[in-house]
Order: C-alpha cells, then sequence, then structure tokens
C-alpha cells in the first residue's frame, strides 16, 4: 500500500478543514460572496413613550420607569381603553421637537410612522458612526424598516373626504402616506442608499423579522450594512377602537394609566398600545473591525415558525414560540444552557403570557433557575410593529451593560411556571460572556425569536 494512500475519513477532515480556512480568509478580505457572514450591531436608534434617545430610553427602563399615560382627547371618549403610549414632544431632554428631523413640508406628506423611522435612523446612524458616501459604500448598505398596521385613521379620513367632496380633493401623496414600505423608502431616500429595500409587516413580529432578515442580507453577501427595525404610529381612536372590540386591550387601570401594562402579573386584563421606533446599524464583522466602529454585539441566531392555530390567540401550549426559540438556538448552534436572559414578547394578556412562560419553562428545562427573564412592555406598552426591534435593541444593551432590565408592575405571577421573572427592579448579569435572547409573536400565528452575544468570540 502506498504511503499516500488516504481512508475517505481522512479526506473529509482534510476537505472540510481546508475549506474553513478558505471560509475564514473569504470573511476576513471582505468578499461579497455568500459565506454564511458574521453581523454585528453597531448603532441603536430608539423613539418611545420612555422618551426619545437610546441612553435616555434605557435609563429610564433601569429605573423602572413607566411611559404609558391617560388618553384624554375626546375622541377616546365610546372607546373603553383610555390609556396607551404616546411619545413625549417638546424641546426638553427625551422629548421629540420633530420640526428639527423632518421638515414640515415633509411631514405633510409622510405618515407619522415615516417620520419616527427617520428620527431612530438619525440616532443610529451617528450611533454607528457611519455616513456612506461612496457610491460602493451607498451601493452596499441598505434598508430593512416595517410597520404593523399603517394609518388607519388617515385612511378613513380620506375616506370621508372623498365621500363628501370628492376625487379633487383626495391628496396625491394619500397612496405613499399609506404604503408599508415607506418608512423603509424614505430612509433610503435621505441616505441615498442602494443596497437592499426591504419592508416587512407580519403584526407584533415587524420589527424582529425585519432585523432577522436584514442580518441574513448581510451573511449571504447582499450587503455589507443594513438599517434595522421597525416603526408604528397608530394612537388613534379608529386602531384603538378595533383592538378594544377584540377585548385585547386593557381597561381596568384608565385612572392609573402607569400600572396598566402588566407583563405576567396575575392582575393583567389586556395590552397597552404604544407607537414610536426602534432602528439598529448592523454591519459585517470585518466591515465594521476595519474601520474601527464600536460592537455592541454579535447576532448568532435568528429563528422562526408558525402556530397554525388561531389568527389572534397562539396555542395553549406555547408549541409556536417553543418552535422558533429552538429554530434560533438552532442556529447560533447553542445550548438552552448558553442563554442567560430571555426578552420575553408577554405583552400582559391572560393567554399569551402564559403560553410564552410554558414555552420557556419546556425548551430551558432545569437551566430555568438560571434563566433570567422579563418583559420590558411593562415600562414601554407594546409597540406593535416596532416593538420587536426596539426590544432586541434593548436585549443588545442588557447583553452588553451586564443590567437585566425589569418587568415593571410585575407584582405576583400566575402563569403557573416557576421561572426567574425579573420583577420591579432592574438585576445584575455577571457573566463575562452574555447570550441573550428577545421574541416577538403576532397575529396571524406569526413567531420569531433572535440570539446576541456581547462577546464577538474569534476573529
Amino acid at each position: 500500500m502506498s504511503i499516500y494512500t488516504v481512508t475517505m475519513s481522512e479526506f473529509v477532515v482534510f476537505e472540510f478543514s481546508v475549506l474553513g480556512v478558505m471560509k475564514n480568509v473569504l470573511r476576513k478580505f471582505g468578499t461579497h460572496a455568500a459565506v454564511g457572514r458574521r453581523v454585528v450591531v453597531t448603532g441603536l436608534g430608539m423613539v418611545t413613550c420612555l422618551g426619545v434617545g437610546t441612553k435616555h430610553v434605557w435609563d429610564r427602563l433601569l429605573n423602572g420607569d413607566c411611559g404609558i399615560q391617560k388618553l384624554t382627547d375626546k375622541a377616546f371618549d365610546q372607546i373603553p381603553c383610555k390609556v396607551a403610549g404616546v411619545v413625549p414632544r417638546g424641546n426638553n431632554p427625551g422629548q421629540l421637537n420633530l420640526d428639527e428631523h423632518v421638515s414640515p413640508a415633509d411631514q405633510r406628506v409622510m405618515s407619522l410612522a415615516s417620520t419616527y423611522a427617520l428620527v431612530a435612523a438619525d440616532e443610529a446612524f451617528n450611533d454607528a458612526n457611519w455616513r456612506p458616501s461612496t457610491v460602493e459604500e451607498k451601493q452596499r448598505t441598505g434598508v430593512a424598516i416595517g410597520m404593523g398596521m399603517v394609518g388607519m385613521q388617515h385612511i378613513a379620513n380620506v375616506g370621508q373626504i372623498f365621500r363628501e367632496k370628492g376625487y379633487r380633493h383626495v391628496s396625491p401623496y394619500f397612496i405613499p402616506m399609506v404604503l408599508v414600505n415607506m418608512a423603509a423608502g424614505h430612509v433610503s431616500l435621505r441616505y441615498g442608499l442602494q443596497g437592499p429595500n426591504h419592508a416587512v409587516s407580519t403584526a407584533c413580529t415587524t420589527g424582529l423579522h425585519a432585523i432577522g432578515d436584514a442580518a441574513r442580507f448581510i451573511q449571504y453577501g447582499d450587503a455589507d450594512v443594513m438599517v434595522a427595525g421597525g416603526t408604528e404610529a397608530s394612537i388613534d381612536p379608529l386602531s384603538i377602537a378595533g383592538f378594544a372590540r377584540m377585548r385585547a386591550l386593557s381597561t381596568k387601570y384608565n385612572s392609573t394609566p402607569e400600572l396598566a401594562s402588566r407583563p405576567f402579573d396575575k392582575d393583567r386584563d389586556g395590552f397597552v398600545m404604544s407607537e414610536g421606533a426602534g432602528v439598529m446599524i448592523l454591519e459585517e464583522l470585518y466591515h465594521a473591525k476595519n474601520r474601527g466602529a464600536n460592537i455592541y454585539a454579535e447576532i448568532l441566531g435568528y429563528g422562526l415558525s408558525a402556530d397554525a392555530h388561531h389568527i389572534t390567540a397562539p396555542s395553549e401550549d406555547g408549541t409556536g414560540a417553543y418552535n422558533c426559540m429552538k429554530n434560533a438556538l438552532k442556529h447560533a448552534d447553542l445550548e438552552p444552557e448558553s442563554v442567560g436572559y430571555v426578552n420575553a414578547h408577554a405583552t400582559s394578556t391572560p393567554l399569551g403570557d402564559k403560553a410564552e412562560s410554558g414555552a420557556i419553562f419546556k425548551l430551558f428545562g432545569r437551566h430555568c433557575d438560571k434563566l433570567l427573564i422579563s418583559s420590558t412592555k411593562g415600562a414601554t406598552g407594546h409597540l406593535l410593529g416596532a416593538a420587536g426591534s426596539l426590544e432586541a435593541m434593548l436585549t443588545v444593551l442588557a447583553c452588553q451593560s451586564g443590567k437585566v432590565p425589569p418587568t415593571v408592575n410585575l407584582n405576583q405571577s400566575d402563569t403557573g411556571f416557576d421561572l426567574n421573572y425579573v420583577f420591579k427592579k432592574f438585576s445584575n448579569w455577571p457573566d463575562k460572556k452574555r447570550i441573550g435572547l428577545s421574541n416577538s409573536f403576532g397575529f396571524g400565528g406569526t413567531n420569531a425569536s433572535i440570539c446576541f452575544s456581547n462577546s464577538v468570540g474569534d476573529l
């Protein structure tokens, strides 16, 4: 037998080692080929009822503050729910002066959700210190921003104008103002971005789907940088009336709005609608390293699933939630024991919070004793299409800072599962390598989970 003869198993090992070296070389030198490139977070921008600006929102969240307020406009008088999370306006720190970001003329021809997306994107770009200027930089930077619902009150108002005054009184900007993809379009127009332009609309999973999809665009070589997230502006009588008719909204705390959103708590009675936007800058790892960018976290895995159960209610056993979390960990090649924190979707509905808790208990098993769990919706309310992106960003900050935000208004859980919920005060997360999972679920039974780590690991 020749001394150069090798077995099939030895050849396979050799082949895979060579492929591994080639893969790392391609990653390092910035190829556009689809080689499963690594994706990191380099910029964050937030517009919420807790305030505007990432640091302001994060500080208030850790402090246990709540941004929910009473709706006093007479237009809400007939509606049993009179609480919501409204973006604070003004010139003080944490307040939004929209004229500083979008001209009054532009505000008249774009939806409020699009303006929120522009404000959040501006902060994210500044935070990432990324201003694409060359043709190649613009072609390699894309946008994936979605919204859960278009402006239904605006549609109703224009419909009334059409019926009462006729065709010539319908604004030529009516259709652009109600298209789901226009938030992404306005961001790409402002910055001249010519990469992928993508809009997601998957109900309350929208923001997280947008981030996960954007990460895959980078992984597969379609872009080097993506502006990703969700936006929503549906605090209007028609939208709130629609959810209220479904009996989905809280009604017990109209006189004490700061107590209305209470995920996992035994006295919860429905979710609280909020508005705002969450936008992050995602980059291919070596693109970020080569330009000296500050890296918040790395995206390790992204999982999706469907309940296939009911158009609005999750299955009581939490199968869909279990599957998307399991799929995210599979994509990340992680065991459940690696995860230290779950930012739960938990909206403060009796059925949904319990189903998600059961799914977490089933997936993580004995590790639940060490797993920190919170829902930041107690402080922010439910931002619908922007919820998943905001909560993903809060998970990133938890991984980076080692502080897990609290579940505001959680006094006593009644989910029936012995889980390590973070109650009214933030918890320290002392692990050196911190891996967090963020969940989002939506009407239609659509689910997603995304996994972040503060540690970038081997390059």
